[in-house]
């Protein structure tokens, strides 16, 4: 399945279904069997098992399902609706329940879901009457080790709506206190962007710990398995106002790996103020996120307005042991989205914050071009600088925040609210030449508080080409600044790296903005 198919079906599907209390089922396997049955597990048997799986050639499990859930129509599909009242922990005090996805259509990799109860799990068998279905297609009978495709969790607060999802793949999405889903977090990112065929490793298994009275966090771990690598994940859930994650992941490599991407991040762009090459839609924006975050290992705040570009964008911020990154929705004003059906401005963002030493390496921004808003077509992560190498293990822990704000933000600067673009030059002036204008607005910070002859400079640098035209005026609208500057680009129509920051008395007051500028061809500049 490729990027687009599979993506398309992971937004259409999570969060679309509406489970008596599940039992255990008793196939061969390690995690597996009856009540009497269970097998011990933990974590660290979890890495064990990973890495004795990695020095075995990898077995894709895709299409081992019956003909006719492979078969089955996409109406017939979501027609399979999942009970309620058969929830896992519906029948205890727990604050948590769980509900599970059937296999079929777009998710042919059976998936295994176990319980673990003080340190011994259990598989969950597949009942049909877990689920409900109104379908057109016979369904015939199913056997109970078909598996499932993958799992939403409930919280006590609302038991009627979810807050996490892991379905697709090695997919998973969380809310924040909207409950509004939005962009998706992956295990592990392979050859992304590089032009290459990318990998999608899959969770292939899930272990479930079952929550006491009064536990307020949920654990969950995962085996991760590819023809690359095969990994153990372990998350500890909270939820809250910003949901959080707690990640620990071991990755043990089948071969070497030189463009694996840690802790990556899916998100969707289309249009937006300063990128409106598809704005044929009657909504004047649509992105499930606006910009890049970082705070670099030096402390630099660093943002980067995301784009819809013509053809595939890659970007590259060296560091090392980032402070953080996440991929943000800041514009949370409805009248500039317009849509009162998916709600663009509560869709939540995702901050990765590192724990432990991450060394060198760089975080990277694939944008890759899209038509509709369908296609999650951006991508965000942390690539080391030295390659995975087969036989080795390798351990990274982060922890993930789901909300309208990212946890830390630069206080004491100013941050970017907005960045438009279009056609340089002075009005009323005939132009003789191409250029390109950049408006970026800041706010916050210290700015509200200057002196209205406060000598704030831009300070601009460009990869190539030059810059015109430059100022940074007060904007009362927002208690800020506005730098304005024209970017007139060489003929090379190479993409231009673009880094802009307001200084007073040589000190900046404002985050550093980074952009990627696409200049049209020489012969396609039109000076209209």
């Amino acid at each position: 399945m490729d990027r687009r198919t599979l993506l398309k079906a992971i937004l259409a599907t999570a969060g679309s279904y509406g489970l008596a209390p599940l039992v255990s089922a008793a196939p061969d396997g390690a995690g597996a069997g009856g009540e009497a049955g269970a097998k011990s597990f933990s974590y660290a048997w979890l890495k064990g098992h990973a890495r004795a799986l990695a020095s075995q050639p990898y077995r894709d499990h895709e299409g081992e399902i019956p003909g006719v859930l492979k078969n089955i129509s996409w109406d017939d599909y979501q027609a399979i609706r999942f009970r309620e009242d058969h929830a896992l922990w519906n029948d205890t005090d727990s604050a948590f329940q769980v509900q599970l996805f059937h296999l079929g259509l777009f998710f042919l990799t059976p998936v295994r879901i176990h319980e673990v109860r003080e340190g011994k799990a259990t598989e969950l068998a597949y009942h049909r009457d877990y689920f409900d279905y109104e379908g057109e297609q016979p369904l015939g009978d199913l056997p109970e080790d078909l598996g499932f495709a993958g799992f939403r969790i409930h919280y006590h607060t609302n038991f009627q709506l979810d807050f996490a999802s892991f379905l697709g793949a090695s997919y998973f999405r969380a809310v924040g206190a909207e409950m509004q889903y939005g962009m998706s977090a992956r295990g592990l990112a392979i050859d992304t962007g590089t032009g290459k065929e990318e990998e999608f490793p899959r969770f292939t298994a899930f272990w479930l710990e079952r929550p006491t009275a009064g536990q307020r966090v949920l654990r969950v771990w995962a085996l991760l398995d590819s023809p690359g690598t095969t990994g153990a994940y372990a998350f500890t859930i909270d939820p809250g106002r910003n949901l959080v994650m707690d990640v620990d992941v071991a990755l043990y490599p089948r071969k070497q790996m030189s463009r694996a991407g840690i802790a990556p991040l899916t998100s969707m762009y289309q249009v937006g103020e300063n990128s409106q090459r598809m704005d044929y839609d009657w909504r004047p924006e649509i992105h499930d996120s606006d910009g890049l975050a970082m705070l670099t290992g030096t402390g630099e705040w660093l943002w980067r307005p995301l784009r819809n570009p013509r053809r595939l964008g890659f970007s590259s911020f060296t560091d090392q042991d980032p402070k953080g990154f996440g991929l943000l929705q800041r514009d949370r004003n409805f009248d500039h989205y317009q849509d009162d059906g998916v709600f663009y401005d509560r869709r939540p963002g995702v901050w990765v914050e590192p724990r432990g030493s991450w060394g060198k390496g760089s975080i990277d921004l694939v944008e890759i071009p899209t038509v509709d808003e369908t296609f999650d077509n951006i991508v965000a992560f942390w690539h080391p600088q030295q390659p995975l190498e087969a036989g080795q293990e390798y351990l990274f822990s982060y922890r993930l925040h789901w909300g309208e704000r990212a946890p830390v933000r630069p206080y004491e600067l100013a941050s970017a609210v907005a960045t438009r673009t279009g056609l340089g030059g002075v009005v009323g002036q005939e132009r003789k030449y191409f250029s390109w204008r950049f408006a970026i607005d800041f706010a916050g910070g210290p700015l509200r508080m200057l002196a209205e002859d406060a000598d704030i400079v831009p300070e601009i640098s460009v990869s190539r080409g030059r810059v015109e035209i430059t100022s940074a005026r007060p904007l009362s609208a927002i208690d800020g600044y506005r730098a304005m500057f024209d970017l007139v680009p060489d003929e090379s129509g190479e993409p231009i790296e673009l880094r802009l920051y307001l200084s007073l008395n040589g000190e900046p007051v404002t985050e550093t903005w980074l952009y990627q500028y696409l200049p049209p061809a020489p012969e396609d500049r039109k000076l209209y």
